[in-house]
């Protein structure tokens, strides 16, 4: 039975069973496969015939992984990695050559800003950043050369949005690519490709697995584009493995029904927090307060699990705050099960200058919550007693 519903889709969409006829699909952990003939593995191997010729160009465990997120994104192919970074260096590395240049939102995290700064820069591409509250700056910034348009939306850590209808029609007028950052929303809350954007990557790390358990990346788009992705990742090696692809395939069959109380959980906190005394800021996209509120109603389901906060004190009351938790993991991941305190400044983006953080909003009285699936009062409780 067929069905455009997203829980049905994510839960029974599943590769060939085999003559075992297992309800969960196996693991299948072999690095290579056989050849009925040697005429089909030359078929195999000159793309004649589609099959698996080798673990690091696919295996029936990523196919599937790939198989569901291109349904519930949207799109018509992609290719698995081993890491979120690892996604967003394959789609560089893919589409970019010496002589190319970047506009990317200022507002993107750590190990992203690394890439473009230490890594691409000495391959001799360029890159602006711009604003996410200042359009005009986008189109401002695009030049001759610009062959790629970069954004995270909803941003990591300052929650800030953009209108992604806006940046789609932007890229098609000057004919550049639209790659958008999609792990906090998930396909679950927002579907970039149905605003123009030619690739959507995740960190599948986070609210794809949401346990905590495995570390995957994905990169979706159209059969062209990935087909370019599949030539520069055969060759460099970033491949998902066959065990983690089978945790985050399964992990989908639970995304919406976790998606839905991590969001209204979040909800709680900032409207709790946005009230508090000891709170400076409260960032969070289904906040009326938001300054991008209206565009994120108009493109994303709910608000997500992320509530970036500033605590009034700087260093010293986020440091006292953070070490007042009881319940929450202080930890550089998110989007858990168990809620999550992490001060940006000091972890995830300490490799920025203090300007840099400053240019994206992250202060040093910045910390990033990532709301669990523990009960709301449970959560609230532990960041009342911290702040108090």
């Amino acid at each position: 039975m067929k069905s455009e519903n997203f829980e049905t889709i994510a839960i029974r969409t599943q590769t060939e069973r085999s003559l075992h006829k297992e309800h969960s699909a196996p693991i299948y952990l072999t690095s290579s496969y056989k050849f009925d003939d040697a005429e089909e593995m030359r078929a195999l191997f000159a793309n004649e015939k589609e099959g698996n010729v080798y673990s690091r160009y696919s295996n029936p465990n990523t196919s599937e992984f790939i198989e569901k997120m291109c349904l519930l994104e949207g799109a018509e192919d992609g290719f698995a990695t081993a890491t979120g970074m690892a996604a967003i260096f394959t789609t560089f590395g893919a589409f970019l050559k010496s002589g190319d240049h970047i506009v990317s939102s200022r507002s993107v995290f750590g190990s992203t800003h690394q890439l473009l700064t230490n890594v691409f820069s000495n391959w001799g591409v360029t890159f602006d950043y711009a604003d996410l509250d200042k359009p005009q700056e986008w189109e401002d910034l695009i030049k001759p050369n610009t062959k790629m348009i970069f954004v995270e939306t909803p941003s990591n850590p300052g929650i800030d949005i953009i209108d992604l209808e806006f940046l789609g029609d932007l890229a098609k007028k000057h004919s550049t690519l639209l790659v958008v950052d999609n792990c906090f929303a998930t396909p679950y809350l927002q579907q970039p490709i149905q605003f123009g954007a030619h690739i959507s990557i995740h960190s599948a790390t986070k609210y794809i697995d949401g346990q905590g358990r495995v570390l995957g990346g994905i990169i979706l788009g159209s059969k062209t584009l990935i087909a370019e992705v599949v030539g520069f990742a055969r060759h460099s090696g970033p491949a998902l493995s066959p065990f983690s692809a089978w945790v985050l395939s399964k992990s989908l069959e639970t995304l919406a029904i976790r998606m839905d109380r991590h969001c209204e959980n979040a909800l709680k906190v900032a409207e709790y927090l946005e009230k508090h005394p000891k709170i400076k800021l409260v960032k969070y996209p289904f906040l009326p307060s938001h300054p991008q509120y209206a565009i994120a109603k108009k493109q994303m389901k709910q608000g997500g699990g992320i509530v970036t906060i500033v605590v009034d004190g700087g260093i010293e009351a986020a440091r006292k705050f953070m070490d007042g938790l009881k319940m929450f993991s202080i930890s550089a991941n998110l989007a858990d099960t168990r809620s999550i305190a992490t001060h940006p400044a000091t972890s995830t983006h300490s490799k920025l200058t203090e300007e840099q953080r400053n240019e994206v909003g992250i202060e040093q009285g910045s910390i990033r919550l990532s709301i669990g699936l523990e009960h709301i009062n449970d959560i609230l409780a532990d960041i009342e007693q911290a702040l108090a």
